[in-house]
């Protein structure tokens, strides 16, 4: 019985290491051909490419409207998820602390962004900021508040995760006991707990923001180019060269997966 349980254990295992295997190789199938295409210098009807070069990403990392345009994304993505956690954060405390009876209001709440498809928002946000006491249509802060509102329901259910994994009210209390006040305990003790939950917040939403295109598109558009935009208005440029574009996208989100992890693991 033992031989066979152990032989049973073992066929299971290497069964679920083979699925999980090809499920990766399966996904990294399309980066792998997307690099390999970014680095040849034709590839046209053969199996492999030509040759292999770097000029598509020299030409990339050499023109100035693609350092602009990156530039642009990375700081309304940063602003308007910088707004949202500065906002939720107390709120969430807030919520948790004292007003339980609001979590089902908010978890209703939170959600609400994904009730309206983005075309729709768009226009109505154009409709509403076009004129009037806040002309911001066509600038960057129209997109930094959309940001803000689009990036809501990760935010909080990361950050909110976090709270209720805290005993918030037996935290608090100790350090009311200790001579703090309740902003105090908030910054000394409970901010410290919520790394794990705020980093999730901010990789997750930082990699959906700067990849999204509908709302920059319709809202602000060449106006102010960003990186989407930008891929967008030079897709006929060479297949080549959106492929590097493409492949410093994803490196980029790697580096940031990679940034994230050793700053959790160092605090």
């Amino acid at each position: 019985m033992p031989r066979n349980s152990n032989s049973s254990s073992n066929s299971r295992y290497w069964y679920h290491r083979t699925i999980t295997t090809l499920g990766v190789l399966l996904l990294a199938l399309p980066i792998a051909a997307t690099l390999l295409y970014s680095l040849s210098t034709r590839w046209g009807a053969t199996v492999l490419p030509d040759g292999l070069t770097l000029h598509w990403y020299a030409d990339l990392l050499s023109d100035p409207r693609f350092l602009w345009s990156f530039a642009r994304s990375v700081f309304v993505c940063a602003a308007g998820l910088a707004l949202c956690i500065a906002v939720l954060i107390p709120v969430i405390f807030i919520v948790f602390y004292s007003l339980p009876g609001l979590k089902k209001v908010f978890n209703f709440i939170v959600v609400l962004p994904f009730a309206v498809p983005p075309v729709v928002s768009s226009v109505g946000l154009l409709q509403l900021y076009s004129d009037g006491f806040l002309p911001i249509s066509g600038t960057f802060w129209i997109l930094i508040f959309t940001y803000f509102t689009l990036v809501i329901p990760f935010v909080y259910r990361s950050l909110a995760n976090s709270f209720a994994a805290v005993n918030l009210h037996d935290l608090v209390d100790a350090a009311k006991l200790l001579g703090a006040s309740t902003p105090q305990a908030f910054v000394l003790c409970v901010l410290p707990n919520l790394k794990k939950g705020l980093l999730s917040a901010i990789f997750i939403s930082f990699s959906i923001l700067i990849g999204e295109f509908v709302f920059a598109n319709i809202l602000v558009g060449t106006r102010f180019e960003t990186l989407q935009i930008y891929l967008y208005n030079t897709r006929q440029i060479s297949g080549h060269f959106t492929s590097a574009l493409v492949i410093f996208y994803f490196a980029f989100i790697f580096l940031l997966t990679v940034l994230a992890s050793r700053i959790g693991k160092a605090k």
